[in-house]
């Protein structure tokens, strides 16, 4: 098989592009008492699974509301039909998913959908929208919204369709195809161009995130996009495992940024001379903020809780390396404890200052005392 084949499926690459878009809106999202999403029902999506797993199974359930499709420009004045969806997650944040549907002759071509390929930035700007009605609409159970959308988590996902069966003589063989087309894939999703081409040493490392269940599928992970060949049938459980990955790393981002403002204030108040210290305000502060973040670890671990089914608990560890988000929870549990710590001083501090106020107060008594008894002996 020449590399560049796209026999895949014996003829065209058919399939959907996947971008998710990841915004933090708020610190949570309060869950009764929200039935329906500009317009569109929210229910609670259902993931099943294909491959062999125990029957005991407990997948997290984002409630979610499908949108009306619409019309966006590629470069070059094509238009392409995108599906819209959004999910809503109890952590503070919402999951959009845009859907383009493709059919291309080679694999290459479908670097005409890297989001980078809309005329104008239009898939972005579309997204940043979209979630920005969304902030004001879920403005009534949002617990201390944001004010200002930050920046978002963007992931792209390739879907092809994987013809999985007996054709021309043989059975399709995804690692081999992945083996021949490896630089190609890899110019894909790290959305490269292929001029002038990737060395083999990073076409190797944006590759090296790769996984298959049965011959005929594969997973191909990298930082910032994905390829999945697969029937389209197993398509979705694997793009919910990268989803929730995607919105982890978000609220992960999100709550860094707010460990460090809490501890960039903690160190411009420590440098203040004791007397002028806002202890009153700091420590609860300090304190909110460490109830903050233990509630936040137990939220983040729930939504990827894959009990039952180890194929996706095997895709969700490959994803969250390739993400580095232990790498981000071990740097957050490290700015946390630097917290503790400073708390800790802040608090022996402010006990220090009472128990002197508290032996001055003894001592002052103890003075009057004698000096009643004193005055009383002088009569």
């Amino acid at each position: 098989m020449a590399e560049g084949d796209s026999a895949v499926t014996g003829s065209a690459l058919k399939g959907e592009v996947v971008y998710f878009y990841a915004f933090d809106i708020a610190y949570e999202l309060r869950r009764p008492g929200l039935t329906h999403l500009l317009g569109k029902p929210l229910v609670a999506q259902h993931v099943g699974v294909s491959k062999r797993s125990p029957r005991q199974q407990l997948f997290y359930q984002p409630r979610m509301a499908r949108l009306e499709p619409l019309d966006l420009p590629l470069e070059g004045g094509r238009v392409v039909k995108v599906g819209r969806s959004v999910k809503v997650l109890p952590i503070g944040a919402i999951s959009l998913t845009l859907r383009v549907s493709f059919e291309v002759d080679r694999l290459e071509d479908l670097s005409q959908f890297h989001r980078s390929q809309f005329a104008g930035g239009a898939l972005q700007r579309h997204a940043r929208e979209l979630s920005e009605i969304l902030r004001q609409e879920l403005g009534t159970v949002a617990v201390r919204p944001v004010e200002v959308l930050q920046e978002e988590e963007a992931y792209t996902v390739f879907c092809v369709e994987s013809p999985g069966g007996f054709a021309g003589g043989q059975w399709f063989n995804a690692e081999e195809w992945f083996r021949v087309n490896r630089r190609i894939i890899a110019t894909l999703i790290t959305q490269e161009t292929s001029d002038p081409p990737l060395s083999h040493q990073e076409a190797l490392e944006s590759t090296s995130k790769h996984l298959s269940y049965y011959q005929s599928d594969l997973i191909v992970v990298d930082w910032d996009a994905a390829l999945i060949v697969d029937r389209p049938a197993d398509f979705e459980e694997s793009l919910f495992v990268m989803e929730l990955a995607n919105v982890q790393l978000e609220e992960l981002e999100a709550y860094d940024q707010l460990i460090d403002t809490a501890l960039e204030r903690s160190y411009a108040d420590l440098q203040r001379p004791p007397r002028i210290r806002d202890h009153k305000r700091l420590l609860p502060h300090l304190r909110e903020v460490r109830i903050d973040l233990a509630r936040f670890s137990d939220e983040l671990s729930n939504i990827t809780k894959f009990f039952g089914d180890w194929h996706l608990a095997r895709l969700y560890d490959t994803v969250s390396r390739r993400f580095h988000l232990p790498d981000w929870h071990r740097s957050i549990d490290e700015k946390l404890k630097t917290l503790d710590d400073l708390y800790e001083m802040l608090k022996q501090e402010q006990n220090h200052r009472i128990m002197l106020v508290l032996e001055a107060s003894i001592v002052l008594m103890f003075v009057i005392d004698i000096v009643l008894l004193l005055a009383e002996l002088a009569k």
